[in-house]
């Protein structure tokens, strides 16, 4: 099982080296506090590659990730829409959403959870999966995406101080319709 966790972490936090989704991680970073951020992440993670695993073992085969990737970029363009229309908030909300870890931690899992949707880490994760103990897989994929993400927190931190907010929120919507249009045209 050691071995299994090692070649895991190894493989995926590889993988996720700038990846889409560690992008997002410095973006989320940015606008919201670490620890919430983090906590999306990881709980994202665990599910994706739960997920990713209990295929690999009991399936041994893909996803259909066109489908998947269409839907999740639809999502992403949500996102975008989402993330842009906070300028309309009033000041007070502002700053209640901006201090929320409830909030954090919801858009964090559910984008990451999306983003994860048939992403080349949830087909390593699964191929993996076929050929080693399925929990060991799990445990070494979980901490490698999260430790490749918690490095993107750390310079998305930084950039949040030393940036205006409204630059941030351009840049995160931004973001969101690439990695959106990213994703559906992989779809087609």
């Amino acid at each position: 099982m050691l071995s299994a966790i090692l070649l895991s972490f190894g493989v995926i936090f590889v993988a996720e080296l700038g990846d889409k989704s560690q992008l997002m991680a410095l973006a989320f970073a940015a606008r919201y506090r670490a620890w919430p951020v983090l906590i999306g992440i990881t709980i994202a993670t665990a599910v994706t590659h739960a997920i990713s695993v209990g295929i690999g073992a009991v399936v041994g085969a893909q996803l259909p990730t066109d489908t998947i990737a269409v839907v999740a970029g639809f999502a992403f363009l949500l996102f975008a829409g989402w993330t842009w229309r906070g300028d309309s908030l009033d000041e007070d909300e502002s700053k209640a959403a901006e201090r929320s870890t409830r909030n954090a931690v919801v858009a964090a899992s559910v984008a990451f959870f999306l983003a994860e949707l048939g992403d080349k880490t949830m087909l390593a994760t699964i191929t993996l999966a076929t050929k080693e103990s399925a929990w060991g897989i799990w445990i070494g994929s979980t901490l490698g995406m999260v430790a490749a993400d918690a490095l993107a927190i750390v310079v998305g931190q930084q950039l949040g101080a030393l940036l205006p907010e409204r630059t941030i929120r351009i840049g995160a919507t931004l973001s969101f319709v690439v990695f959106g249009v990213l994703l559906i045209v992989e779809g087609l």
